[in-house]
């Protein structure tokens, strides 16, 4: 009599019926070990935590019970890639985790990261995106790519932006750290460009939101920080507006501008915009491939 066929799970079909519509494909993804990627749950929980945790806080962080975290744990210990405090018990990334991730911070390209996600942000916003970095003489743009049927923008690859028209300048002058060199020249900048708009003729500022006094500036960066990224409607060409939001290493630093813009008769200029939410969430995934942690 021939052996009965064992029974298999709905689960075990579908995957079954998968790997049959799509071959060596499937075979690719089946071809992992699952307990390693179980156990780097724990070792996520840890790197997304504030600090160390207990046995069962770190289980319930990683979903599965105290018992089998614990057995990922020695070995884990072992390895170097968790350490446990002897006082407290609690657990908390080691040496080995450290020097791996040095070792990845180091070999990422920030801007090689950006471009590889202006093409998704080009098909969700339907806008011209760009990049840009801090130069030697302000912000510079690095990367550009325009949208079809957009309106033609006439900014040029390493073309600086100033820093209080340009949606680009406002995000570096609102999200670059206060102290160093850069800091120095971005200020003396900000000074100049203002002694700049002073001597502009009334009427040219009457559609703009170009600030005209320190406070006016001030107010301006408070504002930007407090959405998250920068905004301009008019200021830097008439009839275009655009938004910019920084993306940060794991240092904290602003690494690079993400930059989203076009015509003010298409493009939505208000905060919580399709283009400017996709744009937000895009630079903050970015940051978190640098190694800056999302904010909540």
């Amino acid at each position: 009599m021939p052996a009965a066929s064992p029974t298999r799970s709905p689960a075990t079909t579908r995957r079954t019926s998968a790997s049959a519509s799509s071959g060596n494909t499937a075979d690719h993804h089946r071809a992992g070990i699952q307990s390693v990627e179980v156990g780097f749950e724990l070792l996520d929980a840890l790197a997304s935590a504030p600090g160390a945790l207990m046995l069962r806080d770190l289980a319930a962080a990683a979903h599965m019970s105290a018992a089998k975290a614990h057995r990922y744990l020695v070995s884990f210990q072992r390895m170097g890639l968790v350490m446990q405090d002897p006082v407290s018990t609690r657990y908390d990334l080691g040496p080995a985790a450290l020097r791996i991730g040095l070792a990845g911070l180091a070999r990422v390209d920030a801007v090689k990261l950006a471009r590889e996600r202006v093409p998704a942000l080009l098909a969700q916003t339907g806008h011209t995106v760009a990049i840009a970095v801090w130069g030697n003489q302000g912000p510079t743009m690095v990367h550009w790519a325009e949208a079809p049927q957009t309106v033609p923008v006439t900014l040029r690859l390493g073309d600086v932006m100033p820093l209080l028209s340009s949606a680009t300048g406002r995000c570096f002058a609102a999200f670059m750290g206060k102290e160093g060199r850069d800091a120095q020249r971005l200020n003396a900048m900000v000074r100049d460009e203002l002694a700049q708009l002073k001597k502009m003729p009334r009427h040219d500022l009457t559609t703009s939101d170009l600030p005209q006094t320190v406070q006016a500036v001030q107010a301006l960066l408070d504002d930007t920080r407090q959405h998250g990224l920068a905004r301009v409607v008019h200021s830097l060409l008439p009839g275009v507006g655009g938004f910019c939001a920084p993306v940060f290493d794991a240092q904290g630093h602003l690494a690079l501008g993400l930059v989203v813009l076009g015509s003010v008769a298409t493009l939505d200029t208000a905060w919580g915009s399709p283009p400017a939410l996709a744009l937000l969430h895009c630079a903050r995934q970015l940051s978190a491939d640098l190694g800056q942690p999302i904010p909540t």
